[in-house]
């Protein structure tokens, strides 16, 4: 087990709005440029600072109070950003939903968090949101509506409005947000069918923030959407860290290389899809990238064939490891050897603890394999549906991540393997039994295993293992079909579909799931 400095040397004393309003005076000139569908957005910090105290008094003057929970679905622009800041001001907990989500899994997440209030884009990327709304089904919890545009449902009422309303309110915060409030909700998917509700305070964020994390002086330039947890981070992160940022509002490989040329991009990350997309775009458009300095890489399937392709391409590839319950537990640096960078995900940060366990909770000698088990400032206080938490903890209250790996004598982790049950495509986590659950309705399925698949492309696709009923006939096109009926996001379906006589499983008759993550790879693989 490793051994932290001292976690309470991270922890912030003040809740978030505090912490990026002091940020943001201290330095005033960190710009955020927003480039969307409608075009580009250039704005300091300390106007969106400005902008989003405003607004905090017309969203109390409309009836948000401290501990309402408020959820966005909204792709990264200020809009968002001052919504996400005034929401913190307010002291409400705020939702990002990201922007794959459906119906059926917004709707589950409006329900489960019990949501008074949700912010919506009028459209975006071609997408009518307001239709979306409409098929939530029943929303008991809901009582508004926000939409970033003109046109509302019943319950709703514009942005526009809601600035207007805060020109002339005079509402001041009664009860304004202490440091340990509840402050953030994120639904991740993992071993259950349905998404879990991650809880964050003021001070597991706030840590999050404060613990060294970009490498370096900015500009930088994220892929990740507003409503994932690293984009969240880096939407509001760099407020304190004072970095310029470079943002879309959705991923576009040859943007990205045409703004990182023009802003003359220094630092930036993603998930090997993003790295080979931006790679690939600037050799057919002949950008230039050497103002990078360092690529972040993360999620699945990262290997040191990763690292060794930004090396060669003139920036050092590092890797990273962390959860939505822990933000980052490890990260590298360029100034490690190459070994580190390409070979692990990098040294455990400052404040944060790690133990490598075995099946009994005994810890493991250095260089073993086990289960990752994590401590620290970031991490958070539990799951919405406390019948979780049993599972999620041991007894002395570290986090099991559901993750294998291992420790070096350097405190170097990596992570070799995984015990939860999800798929992990382009970054997005991705619950095998939620997918199961929808195949299951399908009448031609008898029985069903869902199981990750290696994708050069997106580390990771959902293959499904399929027993069909006696005379039955099934393909890929039926199921897609299947899924997009259901509501559920379209990353979930199925891209692979195998159909096999019976599931192999264990004498108590669990899936052996390792023997058909081996045979589906065996068949893509195959010639």
């Amino acid at each position: 087990m490793n051994e932290p400095a001292s976690d309470r040397n991270w922890i912030p004393n003040v809740p978030l709005n505090v912490l990026l309003s002091r940020a943001a005076h201290a330095k005033p000139e960190t710009r955020m440029h927003f480039h969307t569908e409608r075009g580009l957005t250039s704005v300091t910090t300390l106007e969106l600072t400005t902008a989003a105290d405003r607004l905090a008094r017309g969203l109390r003057a409309v009836g948000l109070r401290r501990g309402d929970v408020i959820a966005m679905q909204l792709p990264t622009q200020q809009e968002t950003a001052v919504l996400y800041i005034a929401a913190l001001e307010v002291g409400a907990v705020l939702v990002p939903i990201v922007h794959i989500y459906g119906p059926a899994e917004v709707g589950f997440i409006l329900r489960q968090s019990r949501a008074r209030f949700l912010c919506v884009p009028e459209r975006w990327r071609g997408i009518d949101f307001l239709e979306r709304v409409e098929a939530l089904g029943n929303l008991p919890d809901l009582e508004r509506v926000i939409v970033v545009g003109e046109r509302t449902p019943e319950n709703g009422i514009t942005l526009k409005e809601i600035e207007a309303i805060s020109k002339h309110a005079n509402l001041k915060s009664d009860s304004p947000p202490q440091p340990q409030d509840v402050c953030l909700l994120l639904y991740t998917s993992g071993t259950t069918a349905a998404p879990k509700g991650v809880q964050h305070t003021h001070q597991t964020v706030g840590a999050e923030w404060s613990i060294p994390f970009i490498d370096g002086s900015g500009p930088y330039l994220t892929p990740f959407p507003a409503g994932h947890i690293a984009g969240f981070n880096f939407l509001l992160r760099p407020f304190v860290t004072g970095t310029d940022m470079v943002f879309m509002d959705r991923w576009d490989a040859p943007l990205a290389a045409e703004l990182i040329e023009r802003y003359r991009v220094r630092l930036s990350g993603g998930t090997p899809f993003h790295l080979q997309g931006l790679l690939d775009a600037a050799r057919h458009a002949g950008r230039d990238l050497s103002s990078l300095v360092t690529y972040g890489l993360g999620g699945t399937g990262v290997t040191p064939e990763h690292v060794a392709l930004a090396d060669s391409a003139g920036f050092a590839g590092t890797r990273a490891y962390g959860l939505t319950e822990h933000s980052t537990v490890s990260i590298g640096w360029r100034e490690n050897t190459f070994a580190e960078r390409a070979c692990t995900d990098g040294r455990v940060q400052p404040g944060s603890q790690v133990r490598i366990v075995d099946e009994f909770d005994r810890d493991l000698p250095t260089g073993s394999e086990g289960e990752i088990l994590t401590k620290g400032p970031e991490l958070f206080v539990g799951y919405t549906d406390p019948s979780l938490n049993a599972n999620a903890f041991s007894a002395d209250g570290w986090f099991r991540t559901g993750d294998i790996g291992k420790l070096d004598a350097a405190n170097c982790l990596t992570i070799t393997d995984r015990k939860k049950d999800i798929v992990i495509r382009g970054g997005e986590n991705i619950s095998s039994p939620e997918v199961e659950r929808v195949l299951a309705t399908h009448n031609a399925i008898r029985d069903v295993a869902v199981v990750a698949q290696h994708d050069a492309q997106y580390g990771e696709k959902v293959c499904a293992v399929v027993v069909l009923q006696p005379g039955a006939e099934l393909d890929l096109s039926a199921i897609q079909r299947h899924f997009a009926q259901a509501g559920v996001a379209r990353q979930k379906t199925p891209e692979h579909l195998l159909i096999v006589d019976e599931l192999p499983r264990t004498a108590s008759g669990k899936v052996r799931k390792s023997d058909l993550r081996a045979r589906a790879n065996a068949l893509k693989t195959s010639p």
